[in-house]
């Protein structure tokens, strides 16, 4: 598969047969990053109340594209299948003492492209619970929050890695030259709090992975923003 991070929490997510999922489509006039471009099978967001990650209206889509809303998946069936990918999601909440306005609700998810588990932390901003570390159990490459405040701590990132043990983490949602808010920490906190003994650097937007190809420690892979 192919991954792309084009800022924030959003991701696309290609798979060997062309499928392809956008994450959390953020608003590029409200945070900085480029316009959607390329044409989307599938758009997941963690919700439809942020308009950080919420912002499907602007992706292009090919004709038979669908929109999932994860926390609507989370409070329902919890789970949820689209052109061949089955999706799981559990609630999540932005942090409690959120600087801006009162926390809204939200989900993370996970699903799995090519035989590679991804989990993706949505707007989370809180400890995990011990289901929602459950739920992660077993991913491979979890979509991590590494920014700080108002979303999870550097310290909770770590705590997660080291029950979860993703074979791969590839941070989102801190800071960049770009990002328009100016909040958050830089990537360099991150390197510093995770040990950068541990971090590659893709040195670009994309990667394409393969399962054989990922380490069998946990590692964290920093790609560029789009």
């Amino acid at each position: 598969m192919k991954i792309t991070w084009y800022g924030q929490a959003s991701f696309a997510i290609e798979s060997e047969s062309g499928t392809r999922i956008v994450t959390d489509p953020y608003d590029p006039e409200k945070a900085g990053f480029r316009a959607f471009c390329d044409p989307a099978d599938i758009v997941i967001k963690s919700s439809s109340n942020d308009d950080f990650h919420d912002n499907d209206h602007l992706v292009p889509k090919r004709e038979d594209a669908t929109v999932i809303d994860a926390l609507q998946v989370a409070l329902g069936s919890k789970e949820i299948s689209s052109h061949g990918v089955t999706f799981y999601a559990i609630e999540a909440m932005e942090h409690l003492e959120h600087p801006s306005r009162d926390p809204d609700q939200n989900a993370m998810y996970r699903f799995n492209i090519d035989g590679i588990e991804i989990g993706h932390m949505g707007d989370m901003g809180n400890d995990f619970s011990d289901s929602q570390l459950s739920f992660f159990a077993d991913v491979n490459v979890l979509l991590s929050h590494a920014g700080g405040f108002p979303v999870i701590s550097l310290e909770e990132l770590n705590r997660i890695a080291d029950i979860v043990r993703p074979q791969l983490v590839i941070p989102m949602h801190f800071r960049t030259l770009c990002y328009k808010p100016c909040d958050m920490h830089f990537i360099s906190e991150f390197l510093a709090s995770f040990g950068e003994e541990r971090v590659d650097f893709a040195c670009k937007s994309s990667t394409s992975l393969k399962s054989e190809d990922l380490p069998s420690a946990t590692r964290a892979l920093v790609l560029d923003y789009h």
